[in-house]
């Protein structure tokens, strides 16, 4: 999924007003010595060692520099994991990455490779995934140890005073101080395109000659970025809940705050249909009054959590009412938790807040939350580094993030990938997914040389997978046989 960027509004109170055809092979052979970049040889070299690691899934370990402009220079690994395909006729290996960024794709293909993926794409390719750098087991950017972390996850983050803006960017600062406190060496190569590289690594350990490749979310930036620098190695690549890449950090903030209020209002209106809808009027205009009267009591004190001692503040709530959003399966879960809100009782939040940010049972956090900011300040750069704005950030009157404090310099610029001379590339978008909103994957089709545009008239975000059979079939189609679904296909509601 594509994690919440920067500042979160209370949104909902403001925005409220299959038969496959015959495949071609996906040709599984070592990479051509004329493909491998100079210097990288070694790496390129590599065949992936797999061991068994429980459930029917295979593990290796990938040897990557570093730094690829000094190939001779540290390495790092990256994790990897395969659950190989269960069919006789199998075309090669499909790459997948599940978004972020920061999400462990080891932990995700164990938790999804049976339930989101076909029977149809796991009987022709094996599925692999991996942590990208930074990430998870691949060299992991850490930064605050638990305590740390549950007092930066409370911290308001819809700030409306000046004493509220310069807590919140206390906040993002301590993120930032302690990032380069604990792992200052590994930031400067944790982007996007170093992660893109690796793939390319990847995909010459696995034995393909091209890469076949499924991104969700943040990872259809990061398999544009691939197709971008590697676009005669491009087989098959679909890229579901798409990014725009020219977007800034700013504008981005802003497209997720119009999509969680179009996510939200959907479910409002879907809630108006079921008995246990906490709304007391099912009306737009009851729902606003009733989600300020939840803000406003927020701002003032903490909800109740019976769970453990920690306090359910406002962030914490919003953050559970956000994460339920992603999915319209997650619907009634919302429903339940918003009704004990309602009621003063923030456990419910709390507790799906904690899956959210990745917070284990044993009070520990997972790193994506961390590689999280490593990644996307680098992909999203903002320095506010004038004088007169950082004054503005002292004294409260302007909202930093922990990217305007980060101690790396990113050199990127935000710009439209076209990855010239690549295959058709199939991006789809659903209509009202809430973290990457669909003019986002109509700009990517639009900008990329060889897109080809697939609808979803849905909620949730991303959309193969999740029960559309329309998207199911158009996409399986597509990664065995290479043959896109015509451009601008609309899959009806489900």
């Amino acid at each position: 999924m594509r994690r919440l960027l920067g500042v979160i509004t209370p949104l909902v109170i403001g925005l409220l007003s299959a038969g496959l055809v015959t495949a071609e092979p996906a040709t599984a052979q070592p990479a051509r010595t004329a493909d491998t970049p100079p210097g990288l040889s070694a790496y390129y070299g590599q065949r992936l060692a797999w061991t068994p690691c429980k459930g029917g899934f295979q593990c290796a370990k990938l040897k990557v520099p570093l730094d690829y402009t000094k190939p001779s220079g540290k390495r790092i690994e990256i994790a990897v994991i395969k659950l190989p395909a269960k069919g006789g006729k199998r075309l090669g290996s499909v790459v997948i990455n599940f978004g972020g960024p920061g999400g462990s794709g080891v932990d995700l293909l164990r938790g999804a490779a049976k339930v989101k993926f076909t029977a149809a794409l796991r009987s022709r390719f094996d599925l692999v995934s991996f942590d990208p750098r930074g990430v998870g087991a691949s060299t992991p950017v850490r930064c605050m140890p638990t305590q740390v972390a549950d007092w930066y996850h409370s911290v308001d983050n819809t700030p409306d005073s000046r004493a509220e803006v310069k807590m919140y960017n206390y906040a993002q600062l301590r993120l930032a101080q302690a990032c380069q406190a604990n792992s200052g060496a590994l930031l400067p190569f944790v982007g996007t395109p170093n992660a893109a590289r690796d793939m390319d690594v990847l995909r010459a350990g696995l034995g393909e000659s091209r890469m076949t490749y499924l991104g969700f979310s943040y990872g259809t930036l990061l398999g544009a970025t691939y197709a971008n620098l590697f676009p005669a190695r491009v087989r098959a690549m679909v890229l579901d809940g798409a990014e725009d890449p020219t977007t800034t950090a700013t504008e981005f903030g802003a497209g997720q705050q119009d999509g969680f209020g179009v996510a939200f209002e959907s479910f409002a209106r879907d809630c108006f249909k079921h008995k246990d809808c906490p709304f007391k009027k099912h009306t737009v205009t009851a729902v606003t009054k009733q989600m300020r009267a939840l803000h406003d009591r927020t701002e003032k004190a903490p909800l109740v959590n019976t769970y453990d001692g920690r306090q359910a503040t406002q962030a914490i709530v919003y953050t559970g009412l956000y994460s339920l959003l992603y999915d319209q399966r997650s619907w009634p879960a919302l429903r339940q938790g918003l009704g004990t809100a309602f009621k003063g009782d923030g456990t419910l939040l709390l507790q799906y807040a904690d899956q959210y940010n990745e917070r284990g049972l044993d009070a520990t956090y997972a790193n994506m939350m961390e590689a999280h900011a490593a990644i996307d300040c680098l992909d999203h750069p903002t320095w506010r580094r004038a004088v007169r704005q950082a004054k503005a950030i002292g004294s409260g009157k302007v909202v930093a993030s922990a990217c305007d404090f980060w101690p790396v310099r990113s050199k990127t610029v935000n710009r439209a990938i076209h990855a010239k001379g690549a295959p058709p590339i199939l991006v789809v978008g659903t209509l009202r997914d809430p973290a990457t909103p669909y003019k986002w994957a109509k700009a990517l089709a639009s900008q990329l040389s060889s897109g080809v545009l697939l609808s979803f008239d849905g909620d949730g975000h991303t959309a193969y997978g999740t029960g559309s059979a329309c998207v199911n079939t158009s996409v399986d189609r597509y990664l065995i046989t290479r043959v896109p679904p015509r451009d601008g296909k609309m899959c009806p509601k489900i």
